[in-house]
């Protein structure tokens, strides 16, 4: 079974609140309800949708990320991004992503149709995905380290951890594997510790997670969460710095400042598509300008 690396994420650091949501957190690695045919078909109609948005763009890249976890605690909407990639071997827009493999315990490369990619979210009656379009004349050097195998493999971490430091190479999470293939493709030396150097140069600022400290203590109890990567300081405020998909886009959008987002979300039946750079309303409300179109 496969799971978001940044799904897991913060949902144990995240165990901050109350007793369900640390059960929760146990049962990550249990095999997920299904959610239905009903479901199931809404999801598969939104993904052409979202397909055909991305064919008619243009570009050959995209970065993807959606919603998992209900990261609303910690004021968070997305927590697992990866590529959509036009030519993927896959299929056309099929994502390749980091995600934790519970099996063997480790993170791996994955590549996903974007179908099963939305299919991974927490409510799947309501969820919401996000998508910022490469620029043309961009995408040459990120298409090509992931179309690369070993490129994509060139900055994977040896151990996950779903709350592991934006700038320590101990640990890694699935979009800090994303953000440090940017920095490959852009020109960073080969390993991690050269994408992270690159990374801080190029003013990549990750995002801050603020917790209670008796909440960084639950997050102690369990094994997959980490902090011997966090520094002394961090953790004595209830800090963690993560990478997720917010930091990410954000960094995309600074250094290409001619990126352009879309945000899908459903909610039922309908659909909503929202472009630009403020976020859709919760509970997939359309807003003046949206389109709206029914998902059966």
């Amino acid at each position: 079974m496969r799971i978001g690396a940044a799904g897991l994420l913060l949902a144990g650091a995240l165990l901050m609140a109350a007793p369900a949501v640390q059960a929760e957190g146990l049962r990550l690695c249990t095999r997920a309800a299904d959610p239905g045919p009903r479901a199931l078909g809404r999801v598969l109609t939104l993904a052409e949708r979202v397909r055909a948005e991305l064919e008619r763009s243009g570009r050959r890249v995209a970065l993807v990320s959606r919603s998992g976890l209900d990261l609303g605690r910690i004021h968070q909407r997305y927590s697992h991004a990866g590529f959509s990639v036009r030519a993927s071997a896959d299929g056309p827009w099929s994502v390749r992503q980091l995600y934790y493999a519970c099996e063997p315990g480790q993170a791996q490369i994955f590549d996903q149709g974007l179908g099963g990619f939305l299919a991974g979210v927490d409510d799947p009656d309501q969820g919401y995905l996000s998508v910022v379009l490469w620029p043309q004349g961009e995408e040459a050097a990120l298409e090509a380290a992931l179309l690369d195998a070993a490129r994509s493999l060139e900055v994977l971490g040896e151990r996950y951890s779903p709350n592991a430091h934006a700038y320590a190479t101990r640990y890694q999470n699935c979009n800090q594997w994303a953000v440090e293939l940017i920095a490959a493709a852009g020109g960073a030396g080969p390993g991690r510790a050269a994408a992270q150097a690159w990374l801080r140069q190029a003013g990549y600022q990750p995002s801050r997670i603020e917790l209670p400290l008796w909440a960084i203590d639950l997050t102690r109890l369990m094994p997959w969460l980490h902090h011997d990567d966090h520094p002394a300081e961090d953790r004595q405020a209830g800090l963690m710095q993560v990478s997720l998909p917010a930091s990410l886009e954000a960094f995309v959008r600074q250094r290409w400042p001619q990126a352009e987002r879309l945000e899908f979300c459903h909610a039922g039946a309908r659909a909503v598509l929202h472009r630009g750079w403020t976020p859709v309303a919760e509970g997939c409300r359309p807003g003046p300008g949206d389109e709206v179109f029914a998902l059966e």
